[in-house]
């Protein structure tokens, strides 16, 4: 373990000379610059990963991942305290040219997670004294621009039911949802739909959803749990972040959205114990047949189905979430209130990944942006039209309106004798106060 004295054994040395004098320099190191050069990379990823014991489970299974099956393959056998960014640079070039599971080159998105794994635990080892610099901080990734949300247009429909291609992000125009959710109106998870298609709930935090959080009165709910899968298991916890906890303003139509399944829930608990089935009362907004939570990944599922079946082009359940955005803002909603909706800690996510603009929109900005040019061409086309009709009286008429400003009030002369040559004496005269118009 880190801080316990070993045995480090070295050899290659041309003479015993030399080896002394690698002895006496790994001596004067401290105990911690020592384990840094001789412990594997393997030694302290795993070692690293065993002392993170307030990370969720989902991130303890993604860098669990990363080190099992791209970090330890590659850099493994690699001492911790020699480790420099140029043989990571090299492992991250092997990285990329191996497949991933659906056979296809790994995606700058894996590479950019490997990395932040990478960089974490070799932050790590700075902070306890075993390296003295983090070499991951110069590691040369391939960009990985964030991708936008792109509207099912006919064109794209067209070009999916073509080719079978569809945007990575993709959401629905109003009419596509609102078709999808009169498909589903009898399904038992109606209300999830509809919540998340229209607030922008994340799939665990409806699946978290407990009626003590929500306020049909006051119509609002609570954000402030979520059950998530670490693989197939279910783990229940705090959102996702303290943006995250957030309270979630209902509409009208909502709220009796919410109130009819309430009902139905009521129905289905009696009706079970009418046959003698056991009904549970978890306290949970969206359940299964025996009253229990539903599975995050049941809801994932479920919604591939319906969406196939409605005969409409593909999105994920993700995506409604980022199509509530967009309606938002299409609503008039600004982007701080649409944050605020979303529970992000950055309104800059909100603008660049969560926020697209629908064609009809697009086609109203480009409207009055034509208009406003072309009415401030106006008057000046009527001003040309009235000239080339008459201009005097046009000249005459902008004359007369033009503001205008009294001179300064200067003496008069005039010569105090007839004779040529006399002197000039200012003449008695009053500066006018006020200039007519009409002069």
């Amino acid at each position: 373990m880190l801080g316990q004295a070993e045995r480090i054994r070295r050899g290659g040395y041309p003479s015993e000379a030399a080896a002394r004098k690698a002895r006496d320099e790994l001596l004067a190191l401290s105990r911690e610059e020592q384990a840094g050069r001789s412990w594997t990379v393997t030694r302290w990823l795993r070692y690293w990963l065993s002392t993170r014991t307030r990370i969720r489970p989902t991130t303890r299974m993604h860098y669990t991942r990363d080190i099992e099956q791209f970090l330890i393959p590659h850099i493994g056998q690699l001492t911790l305290g020699e480790l420099t960014s140029r043989q990571l640079n090299v492992a991250f070039g092997k990285i990329a040219s191996t497949r991933n599971r659906s056979g296809q080159p790994q995606t700058a998105c894996t590479l950019q997670h490997i990395h932040t794994t990478l960089r974490a635990a070799l932050t790590g080892a700075v902070r306890e004294g075993l390296i003295t610099d983090n070499p991951a901080r110069r590691v040369e990734l391939p960009a990985h621009p964030r991708p936008q949300a792109q509207i099912w247009t006919e064109a794209r429909v067209a070009e999916w039911k073509a080719t079978g291609e569809r945007p990575a992000i993709a959401v629905w125009t109003p009419t596509q949802l609102a078709g999808f959710l009169d498909y589903v109106r009898d399904d038992n998870l109606f209300a999830l739909w509809w919540l998340i298609a229209l607030r922008g709930l994340r799939r665990g935090e409806a699946a978290g959803l407990r009626w003590t959080d929500v306020d049909l009165h006051a119509g609002q709910l609570s954000v402030v749990r979520q059950r998530t899968t670490a693989g197939y298991d279910v783990h229940e916890g705090p959102p996702k972040s303290a943006a995250s906890r957030r309270t979630v303003a209902l509409d009208q139509h909502t709220v009796r959205v919410l109130r009819q399944h309430r009902d139905r829930q009521r129905q289905r608990r009696g009706a079970r114990a009418a046959i003698g089935k056991v009904w549970h009362d978890s306290g949970y907004v969206f359940t299964g047949p025996d009253g229990m939570p539903v599975h995050p990944g049941y809801l994932t599922q479920r919604m591939r189905l319906l969406v196939n079946r409605a005969g409409l082009p593909p999105i994920r359940l993700h995506d409604l979430r980022h199509g509530s955005a967009t309606l938002a803002r299409a609503a008039g909603a600004d982007l701080k209130a649409v944050q605020d909706q979303l529970g992000h800690a950055s309104i800059q996510l909100t603008a660049d990944i969560y926020t697209s603009i629908l064609p009809e929109s697009q086609r109203e900005t480009a409207e009055a942006t034509a208009r406003l040019v072309l009415d401030a061409g106006k008057p000046g086309e009527e001003i040309r039209r009235q000239l080339s009709h008459n201009p005097t009286t046009l000249r005459k008429r902008a004359v007369a309106v033009q503001p205008v400003t009294a001179p300064a009030c200067r003496p008069r002369w005039k010569p105090s004798s007839a004779t040529s040559g006399a002197k000039l004496r200012p003449s008695a005269h009053r500066c006018p106060s006020r200039v007519h118009e009409s002069h």
